[in-house]
């Protein structure tokens, strides 16, 4: 519980920007698709981090990560209430993005890995699916909060939380773990550490690869949905409703790893998932900007998004554990991060220039990439290899 409220915290004050871009865009004198950028500063300081930290993930745990991490985001989210220019707002998104890296999403899975190895799947499932409240919970309440205080106040405020309600969480609520020692590495654990047989490693960049397509779809996704749903036709208000009910949808996505009674894994779930996105896309395409189809897309969308956070978590599952994970995990959120990161100005810019209809097809096509890694990887499974 402690985890995943730091976690819903920790992502809905950094999505600040889909509900505050215009605002600092204005107040700061940048165009927008600058603005987003912050995001992108944000992801790849993320994902340059994340290796660096795996040893002391191994040596310190993830608790005591987090707990630094907590008091650096303070510090980048006041240095963005103090932003007077680019310099100091991508400076605060890179303070943001190295603090994130250690509490953030990875560090989420290596902490409750640590304390459940590979049947740590379930409890990653639920957390990321909690972590789709985020957006629900801290969209309307950036708007609300910025409409009384104006978007520095905000930022200030979600210093403060850092500091007051995720800092906590992580020191009281989380257990001590126990230090991970090479001894209780299984074999295949020992395949992970980037030394492993040529086929191993294909199959390591597999991973990263349909993970990285996924997240350039549903990180961009994130932080351009409401101003596409403006763009669909819809007025701000109804905009931001459609968003914020966006993640009820992923939490009730918990459904479809239920449906499998225990017997999917990571790769089954993403299949599952990976289907279904595409579909959502083209709905929304064909739609015109419909209520009925906006809403289609809204269900469908969050179903199979919030799927595939369990899967993105879940799938080095199937083939590293312990030690060997938190080293996979770190170096598959270096990728991860980077594309993510280019995702949004990206998506912005495609969403400027040429509409909803090109965002929807880019995205269309990298979501029947990711499906198709998938597919290779699902032939792949440790069980399959053993069989062989």
């Amino acid at each position: 519980m402690a985890l995943a409220i730091a976690q819903v915290t920790g992502w809905g004050t950094v999505s600040l920007l889909a509900i505050l871009g215009r605002q600092i865009a204005a107040d700061l004198q940048m165009n927008i698709a600058a603005v987003f950028a912050g995001n992108s500063v944000f992801y790849v300081a993320m994902g340059l981090c994340a290796p660096v930290l795996a040893r002391a993930f191994i040596r310190f745990g993830a608790r005591k990560a987090m707990m630094v991490g907590s008091v650096i985001s303070a510090l980048g989210f006041v240095g963005l209430a103090l932003s007077n220019g680019p310099v100091a707002y991508f400076a605060s998104w890179l303070i943001l993005g190295g603090a994130g890296s250690a509490t953030l999403t990875t560090a989420s899975y290596i902490a409750l890995n640590e304390l459940a190895g590979r049947d740590a799947r379930s409890a990653i499932g639920a957390l990321m699916l909690v972590t789709g409240l985020s957006s629900s919970i801290f969209w309307p309440t950036t708007a609300f909060l910025s409409d009384a205080l104006a978007w520095r106040a905000t930022c200030l405020i979600y210093a403060a939380a850092m500091l007051l309600v995720c800092l906590p969480l992580y020191a009281f609520g989380l257990p001590r773990r126990i230090k991970i020692e090479h001894h209780d590495l299984k074999p295949l654990d020992v395949a992970a550490t980037m030394q492993a047989p040529r086929t191993e490693k294909g199959t390591f960049y597999l991973i990263a690869a349909t993970i990285s397509l996924n997240a350039f779809v549903t990180f961009g996704f994130s932080a351009v949905l409401v101003e596409l749903l403006k763009a669909e036709g819809l007025s701000p208000t109804d905009a931001v409703a459609f968003g914020s009910f966006l993640g009820v949808i992923q939490v009730s996505a918990r459904a479809v790893d239920f449906l499998g009674g225990g017997r999917w894994d990571g790769i089954a779930t993403g299949l599952f998932a990976g289907a279904v996105l595409p579909i959502a896309m083209v709905i929304l395409m064909a739609g015109h900007g419909t209520y009925w189809s906006i809403a289609i897309f809204i269900l469908l969308y969050g179903l199979s998004s919030g799927a595939l956070a369990v899967a993105r978590a879940t799938i080095p599952l199937v083939f590293y554990d312990k030690a060997a994970y938190a080293r996979a995990a770190s170096h598959i959120a270096l990728p991860v991060n980077v594309i993510a990161a280019a995702a949004s100005p990206l998506l912005v810019s495609v969403l400027i220039h040429w509409g909803t209809s090109a965002v929807l097809a880019i995205t269309i096509l990298l979501a029947f990439g990711a499906l198709l890694i998938l597919l290779i990887l699902s032939r792949r499974r440790p069980s399959l290899l053993a069989a062989a």
